[in-house]
């Protein structure tokens, strides 16, 4: 990923997304918003206890971004509940979550083909997933955590765009954003066994899950794990793109939850099918 300033916000952008030009993206960072505190200062949570306003001010500058007239309407979120759920998005759905209240219960995935609607996801350690498919012209976004993560979001992600659009994972170029690294990111028994029951024993031990410093404990490595998932679905590994960022190692920049303790705002990940 690349930083990009503009209009006062800094950005991140997957170059190779852009070169589609099929799509405008961006995932965000801490810096060129209106909220304080710990939510200082580009906050997109409005159930984190920041001003609401402070939020609607944040999204306003990113529709500006945008441009062509985007306004708070134009955005589309789900209420994340760490599931595989994907959604695919119509024009009905246009400013649920942010416009609005949130239409679009338990869904962690967003899919669309219709051109102009801004599909947002919330991070703060988690996996953000980015899906172009520049034949069938459809984009999905889809949030991935352990839980998520372990039941291959990713995959389940391209199954829905390949029932909904006709979608082949060979076509699509796919971008892996910030997430929280392995080095930081320690896990127990629990989470261990989730992974050992849906990857294969070598793929684990390949570097997506390692003894951790204490008995019983393990590193994961999210931004691994995403990669073999693409991999196996059909993704060529020259289409799979990563962006090698830690939330937890940069906190002061991206938000995170593990390394604020719970007390801190949300990034978002956001991506539209542009006018073509």
């Amino acid at each position: 990923m690349v930083r990009i300033e503009q209009g006062g916000m800094e950005i991140l952008m997957f170059p190779a997304l852009k070169e589609t030009g099929i799509v405008n993206h961006m995932f965000s960072t801490r810096v060129g918003g209106v909220s304080e505190g710990i939510f200082s200062t580009m906050n997109f949570g409005f159930n984190r206890g920041d001003d609401p306003e402070h939020v609607r001010e944040n999204y306003r500058r990113v529709a500006n971004f945008f441009g062509h007239g985007s306004s708070l309407e134009d955005f589309v979120a789900g209420n994340q509940t760490h599931t595989v759920n994907v959604h695919r998005v119509i024009e009905s759905d246009r400013g649920s979550g942010v416009a609005g209240d949130c239409r679009l219960k338990n869904n962690d995935g967003l899919i669309t083909n219709v051109p102009g609607l801004i599909l947002t996801t919330f991070h703060a350690d988690c996996t953000p997933l980015f899906f172009v498919d520049p034949v069938r012209k459809a984009i999905g976004l889809s949030h991935s955590g352990w839980r998520g993560t372990a039941m291959k979001m990713a995959a389940v992600t391209l199954k829905k765009m390949k029932e909904e659009f006709g979608t082949e994972p060979s076509d699509c170029i796919c971008g892996i954003g910030p997430s929280i690294c392995g080095d930081c990111y320690e896990v127990g028994e629990d989470v261990a066994e989730a992974f050992r029951n849906n990857f294969d024993e070598n793929v684990l031990n390949g570097g997506i899950l390692r003894r951790g410093k204490a008995p019983g404990k393990y590193q994961l490595f999210l931004e691994e794990a995403n990669v073999r998932i693409l991999e196996e679905a059909g993704v060529p590994g020259e289409k799979i793109l990563r962006a090698g960022i830690c939330t937890s190692c940069n906190s002061s920049y991206l938000f995170s939850h593990r390394a604020s303790l719970g007390r801190r705002g949300n990034m978002c990940a956001f991506m539209e099918l542009n006018g073509l």
